[in-house]
């Protein structure tokens, strides 16, 4: 896996260790108090092969083996929404390790679109599965830091970010200046909220770092890349950079979502994630089995 670190500015600011999982361009984080020593884990993704319904847990595992080289405690494993693209790690990591696991409460609002389009009346409960729901204003401790919740609808109806002083973790809102912003056309998204949300962001200081949750590279750009500034983003995003209007915006979303794919994960992923990564319970062969609605997109 691509790792790189975005160091801490100071006292108050955390440190930032990131690794990039090519084969669905997520970015999982590792948010360390320097003075503690204590760490959140944030949007860790558990591995999976669409093509031969294989998990593995090798990206998770990075986690754990960077947690135990730089001798981090586990305060949180965070996620800020139940995504569509890549299986989370969370309920693996927390038998791991007994941290809690963190996700916006209004998961339980996206569970109920899944529950009909699963045709799974009785799943998804997640109280059975996340230990802390959080909401907008929102905060927990990570030593002497401050982890401050925002909600932050648009490619979901519950997405949150999270925001550790200098340092905003906006998972699919922004993605790099370069590539603009994510999609909001999935069931319960929306491209005017989506933009509603991308003009809190850049409210924030101009020298915030902004950490997103995937990156695909460009044309003119190769390498993956997941963090810019706030200023990067107000004035050179590719969707809203420069003061673009909520009707432009929702016109180029739009008219963009609605000739992409759906994720190659996406039907395995859902009804994982709103387990918190765990997969079904198995059947009397004692094999796990994933549900596909066949002709529902």
């Amino acid at each position: 896996m691509l790792s790189k670190t975005s160091p801490s500015r100071g006292p108050g600011s955390p440190r930032v260790i990131a690794a990039y999982e090519p084969d669905s361009g997520s970015i999982e984080y590792i948010v360390v108090d320097e003075a503690t020593k204590q760490a959140a884990l944030i949007d860790p993704v558990l591995d999976f092969d669409p093509r031969h319904a294989r998990t593995s847990t090798k990206s998770a595992q990075w986690a754990l083996d960077t947690l135990k080289v730089e001798g981090l405690a586990l305060a949180w494993i965070l996620d800020t929404h139940p995504h569509a693209d890549h299986l989370m790690a969370s309920a693996w990591l927390k038998e791991q390790t007994g941290a809690p696991t963190v996700i916006g409460e209004r998961i339980r609002d996206i569970a109920k679109l899944w529950r009909k389009i699963y045709n799974l009346d009785d799943e998804f409960e997640s109280e059975r599965t996340f230990d802390r729901h959080v909401s907008e204003s929102e905060t927990l401790r990570l030593g002497d830091l401050e982890i401050r919740v925002m909600l932050s609808p648009g490619h979901t109806l519950g997405s949150v970010t999270y925001v550790v002083d200098d340092a905003a973790f906006v998972h699919d809102t922004f993605m790099q200046p370069d590539a603009g912003t994510t999609r909001a056309g999935f069931p319960g998204g929306s491209a005017r909220e989506l933009y509603r949300s991308l003009q809190v962001i850049p409210a924030m200081p101009d020298d915030t770092r902004v950490f997103v949750g995937h990156d695909y590279g460009t044309e003119k750009r190769k390498e993956p890349a997941w963090e810019a500034t706030v200023r990067e983003h107000r004035e050179h995003n590719k969707h809203v950079g420069g003061g673009v209007s909520e009707e432009e915006f929702v016109h180029v979303r739009e008219a963009r979502d609605a000739t992409l794919d759906l994720p190659d994960r996406m039907l395995h992923a859902l009804q994982v994630n709103f387990r918190g990564g765990r997969l079904p319970e198995p059947e009397d062969d004692g094999q796990r089995y994933l549900k596909i609605p066949v002709n529902r997109f």
